[in-house]
């Protein structure tokens, strides 16, 4: 659907990424447009997978996960589809990346702190089978992952 986006479906995403609570009426007023309209390009990108959802942006410190992590990974390249299925289970892991180059997954891991980083890592990410090793980068500040403007 990337190349069926117009500007004012662009600007739909800019604005509902900025605050995926906003009205639709309050939509409609900043993209200049009726609300119908307005309604049913939301709709309609829902529809298409392009809004995949709305859900709250949750601060990890202040809901107690004052660790953060990546934690990069290299597996037996037969046994990546299960260590998947495990690492997608374990409390704490909030993204996992299949890549390619030098590391075969890599990890955004939140944690309590770092005794809980260690029982993640080494208890429950190190004893899965296919995880050759593992490399912990530990996160001393971030910014509030978005989407680049679309417009």
């Amino acid at each position: 659907m990337a190349e069926q986006l117009d500007e004012t479906d662009r600007r739909i995403l800019d604005i509902l990424g900025d605050d995926g609570r906003l009205s639709m009426r309050a939509l409609a007023e900043q993209l200049h447009v009726s609300r119908a309209n307005a309604y049913a390009r939301v709709e309609r990108l829902e529809r298409a997978g392009v809004i995949r959802g709305y859900r709250a942006d949750v601060d990890p410190v202040a809901a107690g996960l004052g660790t953060t992590a990546y934690v990069t990974l290299s597996t037996e390249q037969h046994e990546w589809r299960q260590v998947r299925a495990q690492l997608t289970r374990i409390p704490g892991v909030t993204h996992v990346a299949l890549t390619g180059g030098q590391f075969d997954v890599v990890l955004l891991v939140r944690a309590r702190d770092n005794a809980d980083l260690r029982r993640i890592v080494l208890d429950q990410i190190q004893s899965i089978e296919g995880v050759r090793s593992t490399q912990t980068l530990l996160v001393f500040e971030e910014t509030e992952p978005r989407i680049t403007h679309l417009t």
